[in-house]
Parts: C-alpha cells; structure tokens; sequence
C-alpha cells in the first residue's frame, strides 16, 4: 500500500575481514538498490530509493521472480516508506508486473521505471504517476534513462525472442546470435508521445544520457563480451548519428560502461576470452574454458571522451565485476569475487602511464547467482558512502559502507 512505512531494520556491524563497521539496512524480504549506472542515494537528502518485495506477502528466494514495488529508505530514522503498488501480473494481464529497470532525478523527485508492458513515471513529492509508453509488439524493454533538461527519457527496445530466462545468465548467448532488432526509443515525460531515435541490427542495451548534454548518449551491443566486435557506441540525439566508444581490436572484450560525472566514459577491458560475466559457480557462463580473473593480457580500465577517444588508460593487476567512480574519479569501488575493494588512481588528470594502489573495503559474502544479488556498489553523490547488495544468508539485503 503506498505510504506504508516499516520501521527501522537498520544494525552494525564489524567486517571480519578488514575490521570496518557496516550498516545493513534492511532485513524484510528482497531489498535491491539501483543498477550501479544509476544511482539510488539522493543528492540533497539522506535517503535512497531502491526495489523490495516486502509488501508482496510472499517469501521467495531472489531466484524466484519477487514482486518488486519501489520504496524510500531515510538513512537517519531508518524508517522505510512504500511509493508505488503495482499489481502482479499474469499471461492473461501484461500490463501488471512487478517494478523492473529503475532509473530517477539525482534529486530523487522524477523516478521513471519499468512495469509489465509498461513504462511510467513517479513525482516523488506529489504521488502522481503516468505512463509514458506502452508496448503493443513483439518487443522487450530496457532500462530507461533521463536525460538532464528533465524533458524526455530514453530506452532500448529488442526484439522479443524465444529463449530461457533465469540466473547465471541463462539465455544471454542465446539472446546475442538471434535479436536482429534493437531500437533506441524517446519518450516524452510529459506523457505527450514518443519515437524510435535509432534502428539497430544487433540486441542493444545499457543505454544512458551524458549526465550534462541531454542531446548525447551511450548505448552498447549487448551479449557475450568476448563475441562483440564493438560494445560501445555514442548516439546524438539531434544527428541521429551513431559513432563507436573506443575501437575494439580483436583481443579486446568490453563492458560495464558508465558515465563519470564529468562526462568521460568509464569502460573495463578484460582481454580475449572474457565474456562479462561470474556465476555462483565462480566461473564465467559462457566462456568456460577461461577462469574469472585469468588473462593473456593485462586488464586495464579506460576513460573515453565525447568523440569516442581514449584518454586515459590505468592498467590492473586484476579485474573486478563492476566498477563505480567517486566524485572526481579519484577512487573506484569493484566487487572482486569475494570482496569489495578500492582502487586509487595516483593520476587525477587524464593521461597514460597511470599508476593504481588496491585496497580490501570488505567482504560482501554475495553468491552471485542472480543479477539482483550482485554486489553493484555505488557511491553516495558526496563520496562518502558506499551502497551494496549481497545475498548473504538467502535474500538480498542492501548495506552501507564508508571509505575512510
């Protein structure tokens, strides 16, 4: 029911690991926070909005479909607040579905997201929801994204294909050999209309807007990494002109792109035979024959600017899944397979020849087995705090980190 709060759910405790005092800040249900391209904190309060099936009434693993609806968690009081109630859906009912891919305002005031066939928008403050599309065909949607005049969101539209669904990444080479048909969509976030920007012929996904042109924004060829030729593409929304991010040479597999707050591209680079992906296995799901973390090359992460250029290189002894930056891209947060860690980029100007110091944060404890269970920390927009999710002990629980 919207307006139902939960009181706080909020403990510490000591990492056995490295010896910091962690937050969790939620024990009722599945609890996941925005995708780490996105972020859940808000920028002026202290609070963040994320996904929880508490109010379903129903127990279920993070592996069996949970009904998700959104929810404000105040980081002082602890005190949880549900903002939507979405009804569950059904073959009969497409348009009902639990709350997928979200994305808001730093603001947290526009929160946009996706349910059933749908996507709709949430003024936080007022309570008022539209929806701002609806698909009648054969098409799945992605992830939408805001752009920064607050006027559109865009999103990516694949055709709807025919394979198995589930953890581990069942079906994402699948998915790669057979969508021939991927759209970037506009919609208007007035509710007024929308149209297809760009027609791919390749599954597209990750699409986000440059955090300060809202004419600009960055997609990806989806699918296994080590089986895309180009992952990263750049997309002018006035042109309609496409261009690639960094151009990829035959060893390169790329991924888990993001944009830094001032407008550079974050990419990771793992090398031949990395597919992008850790399974509960803690193996790769379709590039078996390479272990995690085995390389030919060394693994570097990169910075591209607006014409798709690199300008800065920062080798690795090592990868890790995903990656977020601080404010000033001055320390990245990863989730090793084991353990979140820091990495500290000695060079503060784009460059070559940079220099990285890696240090252990602490231990998530995550399985890896579903997409909602991964780590996926995320800055808080003042640098100080670090969000992340693990299913340690079952289900998904949302925990608060500092740095120093």
């Amino acid at each position: 029911m919207i307006g139902q709060t939960w009181p706080s759910e909020m403990r510490d405790f000591r990492d056995e690991k490295t010896g910091r005092i962690i937050r969790q800040l939620t024990q009722t249900g599945n609890n996941v926070h925005l995708y780490f391209t996105e972020n859940s904190f808000d920028a002026n309060r202290p609070e963040i909005i994320f996904l929880s099936d508490r109010a379903s009434g129903r127990q279920k693993k993070p592996d069996q479909q949970p009904h998700y609806n959104l929810f404000r968690l105040n980081l002082e009081s602890g005190v949880i607040e549900q903002l939507t109630d979405e009804p569950m859906g059904s073959a009969e009912n497409l348009h009902a579905g639990p709350v997928g891919s979200v994305t808001k305002t730093p603001d947290s005031q526009i929160i946009v997201y996706r349910t059933g066939n749908k996507i709709k928008k949430l003024d936080a403050r007022t309570g008022d929801s539209i929806t701002l599309y609806e698909e009648e065909g054969a098409y799945t949607l992605g992830a939408p994204s805001i752009a920064c005049n607050r006027r559109y969101i865009a999103f990516c539209r694949n055709e709807d294909v025919n394979v198995p669904d589930g953890p581990n990444y069942t079906g994402f080479k699948e998915r790669f050999y057979l969508i021939k048909d991927g759209r970037i969509t506009l919609a208007y976030l007035d509710g007024s209309g929308w149209f297809d920007v760009f027609k791919d012929t390749h599954q597209v996904g990750h699409f986000q807007f440059c955090p300060d042109d809202g004419t600009l924004g960055s997609f990806c060829h989806e699918g296994p990494w080590h089986l895309v030729t180009q992952r990263m593409w750049l997309l002018d929304f006035v042109s309609h002109n496409v261009w690639p991010c960094f151009r990829q040479d035959e060893d390169d597999s790329v991924g888990h792109e993001f944009w830094t707050r001032d407008g550079y591209i974050f990419f990771d680079n793992r090398g031949p035979g990395h597919d992008g992906t850790i399974t509960s296995s803690r193996t790769q799901a379709v590039a078996t024959d390479i272990a995690v973390k085995q390389s030919t090359m060394i693994p570097f992460i990169g910075l591209a600017d607006r014409q798709g250029n690199v300008v800065r290189r920062i080798d690795m002894p090592y990868y890790c899944n995903h990656y977020h930056a601080n404010p000033d891209h001055t320390i990245l947060v990863g989730d090793d397979v084991d353990d979140l860690v820091l990495i500290y980029m000695d060079d503060k100007e784009p460059g070559s020849g940079s220099q990285t110091r890696l240090e252990v944060l602490c231990n998530h404890k995550t399985s890896w087995h579903t997409q909602s269970a991964h780590c996926h920390p995320t800055w808080s927009w003042d640098g100080k705090q670090i969000l992340y999710a693990s299913d340690y002990g079952g289900q998904i629980n949302l925990y608060l980190v500092r740095p120093e």
